[in-house]
């Protein structure tokens, strides 16, 4: 199975979501690959850019949320599994 981490990166307003603008990426595991949440936290901020800017994270359950120190935006992360779990059977 591989697992996408999906991204959206936007504005606040009031500590909230606003979406006046937002960035969306996704992030493709390898194939099997164990990863912890702060390895795929650590790919986003990467990918986005943020590598050492300090954030808030909040557990939503399913999602992550960072909060960039400093300013008003946030990043969702979600994890989506897809593949053939048996692979291999028939």
């Amino acid at each position: 199975m591989k697992t996408l981490i999906k991204y959206e990166y936007t504005d606040t307003f009031g500590g909230e979501a606003n979406y006046c603008w937002v960035k969306r990426g996704t992030i493709e595991t390898k194939e099997g690959e164990n990863f912890s949440d702060i390895a795929a936290i650590r790919r986003v901020k990467k990918a986005l850019g943020l590598e050492n800017v300090r954030c808030k994270k909040v557990n939503m359950g399913e999602t992550i949320a960072l909060y960039p120190c400093g300013s008003c935006t946030v990043i969702f992360i979600d994890f989506h599994c897809y593949g053939n779990a048996s692979k291999g059977r028939q």
